[in-house]
């Protein structure tokens, strides 16, 4: 039987102690969101999984939301509708229930990656799109010299892009989705041109990585940025990407379709 903690959640990370400032700092930003919209095509109905707060979940369709944790579920907006308390790798819902499915950052906290994808592609009659980081990609970002256990904690987690294109099967795509340099959804890559954001300790607990690693790695962290912020070292190395108006991290958008749609 799948192990679960006290408020639900059912991947490696505890949302009952990272999740209260969650909100404030990862809402969706919509030219992120655009790309999942475009990946649903014309599926009405869609299935949200590990739904989390309800980000990026389109306004337009009917969406049914699934989301194991309950200090995740208790801040989803009035607006939406609640979220089912299930997990990924077992769907309470019958063969081919929706047009098409979504899943956002939340593929690494399954226990059983090929059981999800296979159960949200057996729920599913149309597109399966899932917002996910490559992990060979990671390394891409500044973040890599100052905080190489966080990076290295997030390139263990998150699963191979491969792997999630084969368990979901049928006509696959993968999609390098940009990040904005004003980025409303404050995952690492998010803060790119704007290190200074990464110095707010919730800014750093709304990345769930963040939450493996030590103090004192969020201290070193936090000193050494400071440092090369104060005398102009930050700049010298990366101050260009400042002016740059996306970056093409790790982010990805794994797209399956039924072979032959």
């Amino acid at each position: 039987m799948m192990q679960r903690r006290a408020d639900g959640s059912a991947g490696d990370a505890d949302y009952a102690a990272i999740g209260g400032v969650y909100t404030d700092y990862r809402k969706p930003d919509p030219r992120i969101g655009a790309y999942i919209l475009d990946a649903l095509g014309e599926a009405r109905t869609v299935l949200n999984v590990g739904a989390g707060a309800g980000a990026y979940e389109p306004a337009d369709r009917e969406v049914t939301a699934v989301e194991p944790s309950a200090s995740m579920r208790e801040q989803r907006p009035a607006h939406l509708p609640p979220a089912v308390d299930a997990v990924a790798e077992k769907l309470p819902f019958g063969d081919r229930s929706f047009e098409g499915a979504m899943t956002t950052f939340s593929v690494h906290q399954w226990k059983d990656l090929r059981a999800g994808l296979a159960e949200l592609r057996r729920v599913t009659r149309g597109p399966v799109a899932v917002l996910t980081c490559d992990p060979l990609l990671l390394r891409k970002f500044w973040l890599a010299d100052y905080a190489p256990e966080v990076i290295g904690t997030e390139a263990r987690r998150y699963p191979p892009v491969d792997d999630i294109a084969d368990g979901l099967g049928g006509d696959t795509q993968v999609i390098g989705v940009p990040v904005p340099i004003d980025c409303t959804d404050g995952f690492n890559e998010a803060y790119y041109a704007r290190p200074e954001r990464l110095l707010d300790p919730d800014a750093r607990l709304s990345c769930s990585a963040w939450s493996f690693v030590d103090d004192e790695v969020h201290n070193r962290f936090a000193a050494e940025l400071r440092r090369d912020l104060a005398n102009g070292t930050w700049e010298r190395r990366y101050g260009g990407l400042r002016e740059q108006a996306e970056f093409d991290g790790s982010l990805v958008l794994v797209v399956s379709r039924p072979t032959g749609s």
